[in-house]
């Protein structure tokens, strides 16, 4: 096949992106050009159907106290937040979080004869998999990001490798969604900047117009990188914090060695954690204000 020396225009209709353009910079032969060039189109023209679905999901969400509450999870977008409350319906269907997992097949399968030991195997994968899927992916987004569930994936990963703590961590995030809905409250270790961002996105998508001018919106403290870098050092330290009680739980009750923190000082940790955290919440409120 005779390749192409010279690089060719991006064609009609093309979204020019970042890697579109250097996907049209790139010398390929004239049969992979053409394949591509309708491979791209077919993918946005899907993104043209899939746009006004999109912006009815983000108009419905956007009063939907639920959804708003599960995008306070690092890791959990609007895609994300919405499927899973669609998923669930109504919280009070579910008596404790454990028939939460099971429903999204998230619980492990146990294999036992008679009076015989239990064995636990894979996970069950019976119930609404758009729902798992979505949370698996949640869960990988979640474990980049520092705070107690980065240091969850990292403790499964050690011990099981990478899909099956992304699975664990998947699990974890079920859980600690059952409890927010039940008890009507916020994630403890949200990153204010990060949920206002979140919160604009989801506007934009809805359709808002973009405001300009000194009107500071919901994700204006996101662009103050002091704030940005406080909210990391803050999951930084609830993250240490988790570290250290599940190092302690697996001492057995045995006394701290020398360098590490104690119960009491695990527990102080955590509450000056928790008190920067919300004084962040106080900072992120004042910088929205013109």
């Amino acid at each position: 096949m005779k390749q192409e020396n010279v690089t060719r225009p991006l064609p009609a209709g093309w979204r020019v992106y970042r890697r579109q353009s250097w996907l049209a910079a790139q010398q390929l032969l004239v049969d992979e050009r053409a394949a591509i060039d309708r491979h791209v189109r077919e993918l946005d023209r899907s993104a043209e159907d899939l746009a006004p679905l999109d912006r009815e999901i983000a108009q419905d969400a956007m009063d939907d106290p639920a959804v708003n509450r599960l995008m306070t999870i690092t890791g959990v977008n609007l895609a994300v937040a919405a499927g899973i409350v669609a998923a669930i319906a109504d919280i009070s269907r579910f008596s404790s979080p454990q028939k939460l997992v099971s429903y999204f097949g998230l619980n492990p399968r146990v294999r036992q004869s008679g009076l015989g030991a239990a064995h636990h195997g894979r996970i069950s994968k019976i119930g609404r998999s758009h729902a798992r899927a979505m949370l698996v992916e949640a869960a990988w987004a979640a474990a980049k990001a520092p705070g107690p569930l980065h240091a969850f994936f990292v403790r499964i990963r050690a011990r099981r490798g990478h899909q099956i703590a992304a699975v664990a961590v998947a699990r974890k995030l079920t859980v600690l969604c059952w409890h927010l809905l039940k008890k009507g409250e916020d994630y403890l270790w949200a990153r204010p900047a990060l949920v206002g961002n979140k919160t604009r996105a989801m506007q934009l998508q809805a359709g808002h117009p973009q405001q300009k001018g000194n009107w500071r919106g919901p994700a204006y403290a996101y662009n103050i990188q002091s704030l940005r870098d406080c909210e990391m050092l803050i999951a930084a330290q609830a993250e240490q914090s988790y570290n250290g009680s599940c190092h302690n739980g697996n001492r057995g009750g045995q006394n701290p060695g020398r360098g590490r923190l104690s119960s009491a000082g695990q527990h102080r940790q955590s509450g000056d954690a928790c008190s920067r955290c919300v004084t962040l919440r106080h900072e992120v409120a004042r910088a929205r204000q013109p």
